[in-house]
């Protein structure tokens, strides 16, 4: 058990209801037992009673009786893996930026982002490792397994929601680098039309193309640059996905003929360019998004050592406009 504590209220609770902070913060107290706490007097408000419904508000102090130590402050386990220092340390290893409300990672290429089947080491469930106080931090977005670069986490409730309504109103300015079969023609443009998932090979779940008004179809919009080029064989393109689709910026590199290196399941005519490793040549290099406290920052993630290694190979080098979609540019 715990022993009595007066908690205050952090900026990513202000406004929330004095329940779902108790969940958010002691969830193995059952609802039950925490109306008993409340009728009792157990718990307070600034001094005062309160109701499951109060409102809390920052710096507010909250009187928490003895409880058992919650759960969420206990190991991560999935499928009998159990998180241990040296995962710890891995994760914190990934941390390109932290501050109050929000932790920036340079997600590694061949880790997942989330667990699914087989799946039993990924970025969410090491997050337990990232507790630096108070809550665990939440994903804001997804990268694909083999993508690597930027991910944003939010350390509070309001900063992950404010983050995410960011993504979803398309205030966050995301810049992806990829090394493509072949030398895009033109080598600046936009790509854009309606995809839906679709079953491609062995089952595996793909993007095709659709028809607007056609079910599960959306609109997929990309632009990109070409930065640099080896002869005709392979370029260096920056590209802006100016919407958020499954797999957009692959397929749509595939679509117009310029796979992505080393993606095997949208792929096109031209071979790869040899001497380089075999896995997926794409990276979240940037990103600028408003923060939750207000303005607007900007991220960069350094390249994979692949990658790193595929660019020395071709003599690209890595000082360009930090925007290459900016007018003018």
């Amino acid at each position: 058990m715990s022993a009595v504590q007066n908690v205050e209220v952090a900026a990513g609770d202000d406004g929330a209801r004095l329940d779902r902070w108790f969940r958010r913060h002691y969830p193995d107290i059952g609802h039950g037992a925490l109306e008993k706490m409340l009728r009792k007097g157990q718990i307070r408000v600034d001094g005062a009673r309160a109701k499951a419904n109060t409102r809390i508000g920052k710096g507010a102090l909250i009187r928490v009786p003895p409880m058992p130590v919650s759960s969420s402050h206990k190991p991560y386990t999935q499928g009998g893996w159990q998180l241990n220092d040296r995962d710890t340390a891995f994760i914190r290893s990934l941390v390109l930026h932290k501050d109050e409300r929000m932790i920036v990672l340079n997600k590694p290429s061949g880790l997942a982002v989330q667990g699914g089947t087989g799946t039993k080491r990924h970025i969410d469930g090491l997050l337990d490792g990232l507790r630096f106080k108070g809550e665990r931090p939440k994903l804001v977005h997804r990268l694909d397994r083999d993508t690597s670069g930027v991910l944003l986490l939010g350390r509070d409730a309001a900063a992950t929601a404010h983050l995410a309504k960011a993504f979803q109103a398309r205030k966050a300015k995301k810049t992806y680098w990829a090394l493509v079969n072949g030398v895009p023609r033109p080598m600046q443009g936009e790509i854009r039309g309606y995809i839906k998932k679709g079953e491609g090979p062995r089952g595996r779940e793909i993007m095709m193309r659709a028809r607007h008004g056609e079910a599960g179809a959306v609109l997929a919009h990309t632009r990109y640059v070409v930065l640099a080029q080896a002869g005709q064989k392979a370029a260096w393109v920056a590209l802006r996905p100016e919407t958020g689709r499954t797999h957009q910026l692959r397929y749509h590199m595939a679509a117009i003929g310029y796979a992505i290196a080393a993606d095997h399941k949208y792929t096109c005519d031209r071979p790869m360019p040899g001497g380089i490793a075999d896995r997926l040549y794409l990276h979240a290099h940037a990103i600028e998004v408003p923060h939750p406290d207000g303005g607007k920052v900007h991220f960069e993630a350094p390249l994979p050592p692949h990658m790193d290694k595929a660019f020395a190979l071709f003599g690209f080098h890595e000082t360009r406009p930090q925007d290459p979609f900016a007018e003018g540019m």
